[in-house]
């Protein structure tokens, strides 16, 4: 059995892959809270009584505390383990979904965003560098399509109640949809400890000598893939967030309508995950990137075009399809680029950063596309696609080994 598909030489075939299955599962419920708000907004902010440029708040408050536990995800799991620090996550997210549900004006859905943001920061760390180092590619892809199941689901869901103009109840619904999700993952806990206690995936961080923020930060490679992964969120959030917006303001679609379209986006990232795992067996993580940067191209040219309905509907999936295998191979990829020492850490600062990235590029996004005009947004993303290969290609030339074993 090989080191990536062993977790420890005591365990059960059967117990690891419950454990897995339980992973898998938890990145449904980090989907889940990640599309309703895009879905939702069209609505949400006539109810309220705000200008729809206030959008860009809410995301920015999630990025801002989810993007900065990323930073700090690396301790607490060194501390509590990744199964605690998982179960509590998922917890805090539930606490934030049925909250916005209740809310009664926009500030409160501030705090529930904080706290949303707090929890999704800590599992979206914990669970991709657990899966990174124990785990081959194709189950790091297979991952985050079970993350595209969530981010597709949610759409769906409040579009059902977004037909009664009741996006309150949508909230509720995926709230409580997220809370059976958490008793499953509070129940887990004993399988946790037994495969994977608090020393297990930081071993060797714990034997090598530590580094400073700053010194890690200055390896070789490390912030061209912070930037890469940066790129990349920044066009996920943009039509996560937006996307909905400019189908109805650019495309004159329904709210109903266009929460559906955006969850055809979503449906592509999950498909072309469930795709990319099996491809991962034969392709290198560089290779999935650049067939997935290929892959979103024509989607984006389809969606500038705006014909209808139909190119709509193709467009986005083609983005999410090519969008698929981008993410989790960046994520993949950070242990054998830069060592198992201080993966857990410099996989949160990619997180983190490119959050940090992302929200600011869809902060500004939308206070420019509410005062000016929501067509630029395909073009937004075309430049964004540009911009992300180029850090992808850094990445890959400043962290590549030459066949002696020295770095290219």
């Amino acid at each position: 059995m090989s080191k990536k598909e062993s977790l420890s030489n005591a365990e059960s075939p059967l117990t690891k892959y419950l454990l897995l299955a339980i992973i898998y599962l938890t990145f449904v419920s980090l989907g889940l809270p990640d599309s309703v708000f895009g879905a939702a907004w069209p609505q949400a902010y006539v109810d309220i009584g705000v200008d729809q440029s206030l959008g860009s708040f809410y995301s920015v408050v999630t990025g801002i505390t989810s993007g900065g536990t990323s930073f700090m995800a690396g301790k607490l799991i060194r501390r509590f383990g990744t199964g605690g620090v998982t179960a509590v996550s998922v917890g805090l997210t539930v606490a934030g979904l049925i909250g916005i549900s209740f809310a009664p004006n926009f500030i409160v859905m501030m705090v529930c965003a904080v706290v949303m943001g707090i929890g999704a920061g800590a599992i979206d760390t914990g669970l991709n560098n657990y899966v990174s180092r124990n785990y081959k590619a194709g189950h790091m892809n297979w991952l985050h399509c079970f993350w595209g199941v969530g981010v597709t689901a949610s759409p769906i869901i409040m579009s059902l109640f977004l037909r009664d103009g009741d996006w309150r109840k949508g909230y509720l619904t995926i709230g409580l949809i997220q809370l059976a999700i958490a008793v499953a993952v509070a129940a887990s806990l004993p399988l946790w400890k037994k495969l994977a206690p608090p020393s297990l995936p930081e071993e060797s961080a714990a034997k090598a000598p530590k580094k400073s923020f700053r010194e890690i930060i200055a390896t070789r490679g490390v912030i061209a893939g912070i930037l890469s992964l940066g790129c990349y969120c920044s066009m996920e959030f943009i039509i996560g967030t937006w996307g909905a917006s400019y189908l109805v303001n650019a495309g004159g679609n329904t709210p109903a309508d266009a929460s559906k379209f955006v969850s055809a986006f979503f449906g592509g990232i999950m498909f072309g995950r469930l795709v990319a795992g099996f491809a991962a067996f034969k392709f290198k993580d560089k290779t999935l990137i650049r067939i997935g940067t290929v892959a979103a191209l024509p989607g984006m040219i389809l969606l500038a075009v705006r014909a209808g309905t139909v190119t709509d509907v193709i467009g986005m999936l083609l983005i999410g399809a090519g969008f698929g295998p981008i993410f989790p191979s960046v994520i993949h990829s950070v242990p054998e680029r830069f060592g198992a020492e201080y993966s857990a850490d410099i996989t949160g600062y990619h997180m983190g950063g490119a959050y940090a990235i992302a929200f600011a590029v869809q902060f500004t996004f939308g206070f420019a596309a509410t005062n000016t005009t929501f067509v630029i947004m395909p073009y937004v993303l075309l430049a964004f696609l540009v911009f992300m290969a180029v850090a992808c290609e850094s990445a890959v030339r400043l962290t590549e080994k030459k066949p002696g074993g020295a770095e290219s």
